[in-house]
């Protein structure tokens, strides 16, 4: 079929006969309860944002015995390759190690009776680094393949959600080590339904209000942070958003005061903007400005006394990107899905893959099989049926991306 030829030249067809591809690929079905366990006692292991370092350790030791040759970067990402002297030019396979929430204890994460994994971060992320697993053990047990131009270079990397501004992946892509990788395939969380090949921009913000404070009825009149919070927030919230780019908005977290009876001395909130378009996003971060200026003028022009002040500090920036419609890696994963009969649609997502591809550097971000549901909460399932199909999904388009001679020119 037409739609299974690939850059490299031979259909996805012949790819996955080849003995090495084959073999992994018959692997992955074979192994069903190495990988699940494997998902089962990463996911034990707390990982919350900025507090990695445990679980990092855990994929290290479990890669080394694997295998591979694994260090832990400065930033605290996992960085593996296939042999002591290996030299790229790479392919990166990453998953993010860190999770919104944190199993208090290994007892919360379950395994129910109909196969279902329940727990904080059993989907996102377990079910990538499952996969990346399953794909370092998949690659050291078969034949080795032939006619690589580049290595594979594997990597689960910190700071991916919330605060953390994908941190991790920041800071690997200005290593000298990202120099030489030509492509990424980030795997987040589970299903093999989408593609994201539009990386969705946001900027954070912290508003602070401050004043003296005072007593609510001996000093009233006075600048009140929280009133003067209150307006910006909703005078921003007045903001329009019609038509392209789409945008969004949103105060996530409001807090100030000690007493109902106490005029508080500092109010503050955080504000996430985001947008398709880094230009949009621009023109909404003036907008909040203006109208935190325009609220401590209205507080300062009311008060009778002690004038509040106000300040906006950005706590987190991820850029807006997308990935050229003609990119090898967009052909690979489509050839890959049509093999496999697999239904993807393109979406636009806040991923890893929002850093290389703000860098021009080709990058997607997929599921790695299996469904999952619940994130970011204590009640996040995952469920493994149907894995298998993700990481031959996974593993048919990275042996592609190895085998495309053009994925060395990129990075020369």
């Amino acid at each position: 079929m037409a739609a299974n030829l690939v850059p490299a030249g031979l259909s996805v067809g012949e790819v996955a006969e080849l003995r090495g591809v084959r073999e992994c690929l018959q692997w992955f079905t074979r192994e069903k309860q190495w990988i699940n366990e494997n998902h089962m006692q990463l996911c034990r292991v707390p990982a919350p944002t900025f507090l990695e370092q445990q679980r990092a350790e855990w994929m290290l030791a479990q890669l080394r015995l694997l295998g591979w040759e694994s260090s832990l970067d400065r930033a605290g990402n996992v960085i593996a390759t296939l042999a002591p002297d290996s030299q790229g030019p790479y392919v990166a396979l990453t998953a993010h190690l860190d999770t919104v929430l944190a199993p208090r204890t290994k007892d919360e994460i379950t395994v129910e009776s109909d196969g279902r994994f329940r727990g904080p971060g059993v989907s996102d992320n377990g079910a990538g680094l499952a996969a990346l697993l399953a794909v370092a053990r998949a690659l050291k047990c078969c034949p080795r393949m032939s006619d690589w131009h580049a290595e594979p270079l594997l990597v689960a990397n910190v700071g991916e959600e919330g605060e953390g501004n994908l941190s991790g992946m920041r800071q690997f892509c200005k290593s000298a080590l990202a120099r030489k990788v030509g492509a990424f395939l980030v795997l987040d969380g589970a299903t093999t339904e989408h593609i994201t090949n539009r990386a969705l921009g946001s900027r954070r913000f912290e508003i602070t209000f401050a004043g003296p404070g005072g007593h609510s009825w001996s000093d009233f009149g006075i600048g009140n942070p929280v009133h003067a919070l209150s307006r910006a927030i909703a005078l921003f919230s007045e903001t329009r958003l019609n038509g392209a780019p789409k945008s969004s908005y949103n105060t996530g977290v409001i807090e100030g005061g000690n007493s109902i009876n106490a005029i508080p001395a500092l109010a503050r909130a955080k504000v996430d903007i985001r947008s398709e378009s880094n230009e949009k996003m621009e023109e909404l971060v003036n907008l909040l400005a203006a109208a935190i200026e325009r609220s401590q003028e209205i507080e300062n022009q009311r008060a009778a006394g002690g004038k509040v002040s106000a300040k906006i500090r950005e706590i987190g920036s991820r850029p807006a990107a997308s990935l050229p419609e003609d990119a090898a890696i967009l052909a690979y994963l489509r050839a890959v899905d049509a093999h496999l009969g697999i239904r993807s649609h393109l979406d636009c997502a806040s991923t890893d893959a929002n850093i290389p591809m703000s860098l021009g550097v080709q990058a997607v971000s997929i599921g790695a099989g299996g469904q999952g549901g619940g994130a970011h909460t204590p009640q996040e399932w995952f469920k493994p049926e149907g894995r298998d199909l993700g990481l031959k999904r996974i593993l048919l388009t990275l042996c592609l991306l190895l085998r495309d001679p053009a994925t060395l020119a990129r990075v020369l």
